[in-house]
């Protein structure tokens, strides 16, 4: 997803570098295939639910709010876009214009980024893990990572992607993070064995569930989000598939239907 109003009453911290901690070797969180969990960007935030997992945003969710989901037993993955600059980000100043390409469509202040450019975009990034870090998120939910597909402006190749993809996990991952997939479909395959986890949206909407399987097979969840249908049509088959989705309004606020 791309963006949204901020949270009420969380407030956007600079973000700070750090060194991560030495890694332990395969010693970060991976939810279980079958893991309750809610994704909230906007809105007044709500984390009374009784789930297990929570998504929010890594910039504008203060640290104090991740502390008390952690104190309250739940766990806590941190959104940011890996693959766009999003121009009301702290950091999109570092961001120059060769790196820069067209606007996603539909998402004001947004643009593609050029992911062959690792020396330029690495540092950036590997500072936003080392604020997933710093903030003790659990795991991270780095967006747009399928830019191969789509307008960028760039020519960029499904090698380039996966380069890029398998880079952002193994960089999450040296820091402990748990570190899930954000659609790109094409290339769940050749991407299972780097991340822990899928978050898809609309693939029931798309008739396009069937490629998330591989994500199952592997004994990793999947956790999917569907804006439009009814509930009691798609969730039988969510169900079915041992899928953990939920309907959601398109701007991603509170309001949530979980199909179990």
């Amino acid at each position: 997803m791309k963006a949204y109003l901020p949270l009420i009453g969380s407030g956007a911290p600079t973000p700070t570098t750090q060194a991560p901690p030495p890694p332990t070797p395969n010693n970060w969180w991976k939810p279980a295939p079958v893991t309750s969990w809610q994704i909230q960007f906007s809105g007044e935030l709500d984390t009374t639910l009784d789930v297990q997992m929570y998504d929010l945003d890594l910039f504008d969710t203060p640290k104090e709010v991740f502390d008390q989901i952690h104190a309250d037993g739940h766990w806590v993955v941190c959104y940011f876009s890996a693959g766009s600059r999003e121009d009301w980000r702290p950091d999109a100043g570092q961001f120059p214009a060769s790196v820069l390409g067209n606007d996603l469509d539909d998402w004001p202040g947004e643009q593609w980024l050029d992911i062959r450019q690792l020396d330029i975009l690495g540092p950036i990034m590997a500072a936003r893990l080392d604020l997933a870090t710093l903030k003790k998120c659990d795991g991270v939910d780095p967006d747009n990572v399928d830019g191969y597909a789509n307008n960028t402006g760039f020519p960029l190749t499904a090698q380039d992607q996966l380069a890029y993809d398998i880079w952002i996990a193994d960089q999450a991952h040296a820091r402990g993070l748990s570190v899930g997939l954000k659609n790109d479909l094409d290339q769940i395959p050749d991407l299972v064995p780097y991340f822990d986890w899928l978050l898809n949206e609309q693939c029931f909407q798309y008739n396009e569930c069937d490629q998330l399987l591989p994500f199952i097979q592997a004994g990793k969840p999947v956790f999917g989000i569907e804006y439009q249908g009814n509930s009691t049509e798609f969730c039988p088959q969510a169900n079915a598939m041992n899928f953990n989705t939920l309907k959601k309004h398109l701007m991603l606020d509170a309001w949530r239907e979980a199909c179990r």
